[in-house]
């Protein structure tokens, strides 16, 4: 059946019930069901309460369910977030910022690059942005404050760096990308090594230049508060290093073919327990509450797979994909300005939704169109990603900044934190412009290491 005005309605609706607050992967289960009964109504037919559940709809969300019980991609989800969830309890972060900040002790605005290299290592250990933020707020705002920074600085700083988790492998967020788009996760991994840890160095190069500019905003270090060096390089190798080891294998794994993502996502998990052993760290609670979150975050994407490929197969139906399509199809677009026009239109998303939900629900939209206008798939996807980071960091529904309120409370503004994440806007910006004029960014070690893409 092919009825436009309905599908259109039936987006409309889902943006419209999700802006109200409803919960998303229900929110989709009950529209695509809803919608989907009209769509496969037999008509002429009277369908009386005996066989009111023979309609198709019904089998189809039967048919997702089980398809997305049996991805394989999908696997590794559980297990990295596992290996995050005890890296974040294991007190084997505290270890790491501790270490960095002494280690960093002559450069300007120290304990923020160490907050932001910390981000980065946590974030590639566990890729939940929430997490991230959340510790590392309990972690590095209290010390920073300590040192007199400026609330606002300290604040973009957690922030923006909580949000590299979503970029940099192994990336939750490029796993779900690689089961939507049906790519492989080994070259999306290898197409986001250089612009996750591009877009990490250029926040530090920002801090450094901002401190260099007005150093009231980070003060140095005293003397007496820094320990000999003996004791930095101690803590460095058995902070530092470990978990960078561990990380390194599990990515080197991936990208060297040696390993898929599940198998190397259950390496990562088992070395997280070794190193929580180690640190003396790990109890039953805590495995018992590193399991509880991991169960409950993997149902959340299950159940948001499900009911997005439910809806999405009802929207499609009633011709939903069809109509965008001609529409943006006659505008007789150049490939730059399709890019611009949905990056523009995924920005905008960024402010009432989640990466999630742009991700699952609106990104397929524009998928079947790359061929069209000659896009690379994993040059797209890296547009893509960066630009989610924008997501978190856009005011009035930057979650990143509500992610450190809420851990903060009244020690600091909502609005102060909204001006201190803006700067680190741009840069994402700004990091997906250079991307756009050097593609080979996002596309040369994918190519170097898999050969060139042929579609």
């Amino acid at each position: 059946m092919t009825n436009p005005e309905v599908a259109i309605l039936m987006l409309s609706l889902f943006i419209v019930l999700v802006m109200l607050g409803f919960p998303v992967a229900f929110t989709l289960l009950a529209m695509g069901v809803g919608f989907g009964y009209y769509a496969y109504f037999e008509a002429g037919s009277i369908q009386v309460i005996s066989d009111a559940f023979s309609n198709k709809i019904f089998y189809l969300l039967n048919q997702n369910t089980y398809s997305v019980m049996e991805n394989d991609t999908l696997v590794a989800i559980p297990l990295f977030l596992f290996m995050g969830y005890v890296v974040e309890r294991a007190n084997i972060v505290g270890r790491l910022f501790n270490a960095l900040q002494m280690a960093a002790h002559n450069l300007p605005g120290s304990m923020a690059i160490a907050a932001l290299i910390t981000c980065a290592v946590f974030s590639t250990a566990s890729g939940i942005v929430g997490a991230v933020v959340t510790l590392m707020g309990l972690l590095a705002f209290p010390a920073m404050a300590k040192a007199n920074y400026d609330k606002e600085f300290a604040s973009g700083v957690i922030c923006a760096g909580g949000t590299l988790g979503i970029l940099i492998p192994p990336s939750i967020m490029l796993i779900v990308y690689a089961a939507i788009a049906d790519l492989s996760p080994l070259r999306l991994y290898a197409a986001a090594v250089i612009p996750g840890f591009m877009l990490a160095g250029l926040y530090i190069v920002y801090v450094i230049v901002r401190v260099l500019i007005k150093p009231s905003i980070a003060p140095k270090p005293r003397e007496e508060d820094i320990p000999p060096k003996s004791v930095i390089y101690t803590q460095l190798l058995t902070s530092f290093v470990p978990l960078t080891l561990l990380i390194m294998l599990v990515l080197g794994s991936i990208l060297g073919g040696l390993a898929t993502p599940a198998e190397a996502a259950a390496m990562g998990a088992l070395g997280s327990l070794v190193l929580a052993f180690v640190y003396r760290s790990i109890s039953w609670t805590m495995l018992k509450q590193s399991v509880y979150l991991t169960a409950k975050a993997t149902a959340m994407v299950c159940w948001l797979f499900v009911g997005s490929w439910t809806f999405a197969s009802v929207f499609s139906y009633l011709g939903g994909h069809e109509i965008i399509e001609h529409f943006i199809l006659s505008f007789e677009l150049a490939p730059w300005q399709f890019l611009v026009l949905v990056q523009l239109i995924i920005f905008l998303l960024g402010w009432p939704l989640e990466w999630s939900e742009i991700l699952i629900i609106f990104v397929p939209i524009f998928l079947p169109m790359l061929d069209n206008f000659g896009v690379n798939p994993y040059f797209f996807a890296m547009l893509v990603a960066l630009n989610l980071q924008t997501s978190f960091l856009t005011p009035p529904m930057a979650m990143s900044a509500y992610y450190l309120k809420g851990v903060l409370g009244s020690a600091i503004e909502l609005v102060q934190i909204f001006r201190g994440l803006m700067p680190y806007l741009f840069i994402v910006i700004f990091c997906m412009v250079m991307m756009y004029q050097f593609p080979g960014i996002a596309l040369w070690l994918p190519d170097t290491l898999f050969g060139p893409y042929i579609p």
